[in-house]
């Protein structure tokens, strides 16, 4: 987990925030127990009680369970739920802002693609090559 925290969520919910990540991630599978919170209190230099409170979000939520005197263990299916849950929330609150911007911009699935693998686009390539082009027919004729 980042040790580095932000200010514009509570530090609990930044803490389920990051379990979930990990669930989703596979870092933590079903089955697996969380790091205690006494552990987790120690490392991240954080009063038990607010990893306690993140914990109890994740037990509320249906995808951790406590197992009295042994710890909390991640719950069967607590990845599909997250998958699903997160999906929507993906469709419903960031989509439309994503996709107001690539239509703003003009962009192409193929651009978008290519931008994500790091490679620049086909048309970026042909601009440049014919810049290129340009610049050496002009220095060609300064020449002459």
């Amino acid at each position: 987990m980042d040790r580095e925290w932000n200010d514009s969520q509570p530090i609990y919910r930044q803490l389920r925030d990051r379990v979930v990540a990990m669930i989703l991630d596979g870092v933590l599978k079903e089955g697996d127990p969380l790091p205690s919170v006494r552990n987790v209190a120690a490392e991240y230099r954080v009063n038990p009680l607010t990893v306690l409170k993140g914990y109890q979000q994740l037990v509320d939520e249906g995808l951790v369970e406590t197992r009295r005197g042994r710890g909390m263990f991640i719950n069967a299916g607590a990845r599909g739920l997250l998958l699903q849950g997160e999906r929507q929330k993906f469709l419903g609150e960031e989509w439309p802002r994503i996709s107001a911007t690539i239509q703003r911009l003009g962009l192409k699935a193929e651009e978008l693609l290519n931008g994500a693998k790091g490679q620049p686009p086909a048309d970026a390539e042909q601009s440049k090559s014919a810049e290129r082009k340009a610049a050496k027919a002009k220095t060609t004729e300064e020449e002459n």
